[in-house]
């Protein structure tokens, strides 16, 4: 068994960045070579010196939508009673109309109960449909998940993390420049980092550009609380993936050409994809390539958890930020290139004052 305390790391607090460095791809780049351990540093937009012709850049495109409201609970049978404030944030849609949400203070929340998100005249409710017990809490509302989010981006707040102490005023402050399918809580922020002048130049040197969709969810953020890391459950985020992508993904793959994830959703979009619903040994180490047909197109959830031992079967390379001590985030980028050579890296970052966390500085692994 691992110890989730031997993935901790001393941060002092002034080195959380509070907001992105402008523009965007003037942020700090450490690249760490995984099997040197050997570091270079840099600024982000010198990133097209370190990637090649042939090189496949995969993009998470998810969008973050406003996802945490303030509402009241209780039913209008009971007069004369008054209905207690509750902030709702919403997670991810199911079927039928339900939610998974978490609710605070989530005592006052009890099934059959109505929840009313009131903004002047207008007004969109649900029903506490069931309370889970590992803190979430299903509604059920009236309108389909596309009105909802509608509803939540016109009226709702942007759910940063707890960390960062000052709410950006615009959604695109906490939004990839390729943003595209709304349903995230959480902004994969490795994507930050690049800009339009980035993305032309690096296109212009024939890096080749995918994207896949993860939903960041709770999965994503929420920590680990229990001894070991083995004992940690993941919960379960949606993604897709086309066929087109998954062919030219696969074609670069049989063509020996890196494959290079931009954040650890997408790491986790596309070993999650290549290791829970295909062919059980994806690549032919014999013939240098994945099995016919091994990497598909794929719509539904994953929640592969990422940790020391896992056989990586599809990327090459991570750009990534600097994430939390004692998370599942750090575990995964410890899976990727060993935990003796991230904490070392992290040592280095602190001596040298990287900014940490969503808004902060990025590091390159190959």
């Amino acid at each position: 068994m691992t110890q989730i305390e031997e993935f901790n790391y001393h941060l002092p607090k002034e080195l959380i960045a509070q907001h992105s460095i402008l523009p965007r791809d003037h942020s700090r780049l450490m690249v760490l070579d995984r099997q040197t351990g050997k570091l270079k540093h840099k600024k982000f937009f010198e990133i097209v010196d370190e990637l090649k012709e042939g090189d496949v850049l995969v993009f998470n495109d998810t969008k973050v939508f406003r996802a945490r409201m303030i509402g009241k609970v209780g039913n209008d049978r009971e007069v004369g009673k008054v209905k207690a404030e509750i902030e709702i944030f919403l997670l991810r849609a199911r079927e039928n109309n339900v939610w998974e949400t978490m609710a605070r203070p989530g005592r006052k929340v009890q099934v059959g109960q109505t929840i009313c998100l009131e903004y002047g005249i207008k007004k969109l409710c649900c029903e506490v449909f069931e309370k889970k017990s590992d803190g979430i809490v299903l509604v059920k509302f009236d309108r389909a998940p596309e009105d909802v989010i509608v509803f939540a981006n016109e009226y709702g707040e942007i759910p940063i993390p707890p960390y960062v102490k000052n709410k950006p005023e615009r959604l695109e402050d906490y939004q990839t420049i390729y943003a595209k399918e709304a349903g995230s809580v959480a902004a994969p922020t490795a994507g930050f980092h690049f800009t339009e002048n980035l993305m032309e130049k690096l296109k212009s040197k024939g890096v080749q550009f995918e994207f896949v969709t993860l939903h960041v969810g709770i999965g994503t953020f929420r920590p680990m609380k229990t001894a070991t890391i083995e004992e940690h459950e993941m919960h379960s985020e949606f993604v897709s993936i086309s066929k087109e992508t998954a062919d030219r993904i696969n074609q670069a793959k049989k063509e020996k050409r890196r494959v290079i994830a931009v954040g650890t959703t997408t790491v986790r979009t596309l070993e999650g994809v290549a290791s829970s619903c295909c062919h059980p040994e994806p690549f032919d180490f014999a013939q240098g390539k994945l099995r016919e047909g091994s990497f598909i197109a794929f719509t539904g959830d994953v929640n592969l958890f990422i940790k020391p031992g896992f056989d990586f079967k599809i990327i090459d390379g991570l750009i990534t930020n600097f994430h939390l001590p004692k998370s599942t985030l750090l575990v995964l980028v410890s899976a990727f290139v060993g935990r003796e050579n991230v904490l070392r890296a992290y040592k280095e970052a602190v001596a040298q004052k990287y900014r940490f966390f969503s808004f902060g500085d990025a590091m390159f692994i190959v």
